[in-house]
């Protein structure tokens, strides 16, 4: 996704030495939101329990709480674009909840491409050996968690995340 306007993680600047912090990803689905938390040190990544998306409102607060409780730093927000690279309708509406994110919340909100992740999730957990109900169950918030290691491994582990904008 690089040279893609889209994506404001191109915009992450290594500010300050020391611990990184927890970053909190989550994937958007029209109905379910999946949400994954990494370790202080950004090594580890968690698959949370997925979100049932009723309004904005409470998604936002549900979000709120998620940071507030694990001290995150960071929100990455998956971006699905077509498999070309091009914006469609659910990256537009990713872009759009994005920016009420960053208008709504003490830490920087970044976009992640996000594509076949939940496919890959869905071959992970076939590969671990779990029946459809269970990956029906988890694969959004494992989607989450690809999204968030795709992140870590572009930026770096010990990359302090700021929102240059």
């Amino acid at each position: 996704m690089s040279g893609n306007s889209t994506n404001s993680a191109d915009s992450i600047r290594n500010v300050e030495a020391g611990p990184p912090g927890r970053l909190l990803a989550i994937d958007l689905g029209a109905k379910r939101v999946g949400i994954a938390v990494s370790d202080e040190l950004r090594i580890t990544v968690t698959a949370l329990e997925r979100l049932e998306r009723r309004s904005w409102k409470e998604l936002l607060s549900r979000v709120a709480a998620i940071i507030e409780s694990y001290d995150a730093r960071a929100l990455i927000i998956g971006l699905p674009l077509n498999l070309d690279g091009t914006r469609g309708p659910a990256a537009d509406e990713a872009v759009r909840i994005g920016e009420n994110f960053r208008k709504s919340l003490d830490v920087p909100v970044f976009l992640q491409d996000e594509r076949l992740t939940s496919l890959a999730a869905e071959s992970e957990m076939k590969a671990q050996g779990l029946g459809d109900e269970k990956i029906r169950e988890r694969v959004d918030s494992e989607s989450a968690a690809i999204i968030l290691r795709d992140f870590i491994d572009r930026v770096g582990p010990s990359t302090s995340v700021i929102d240059a904008n």
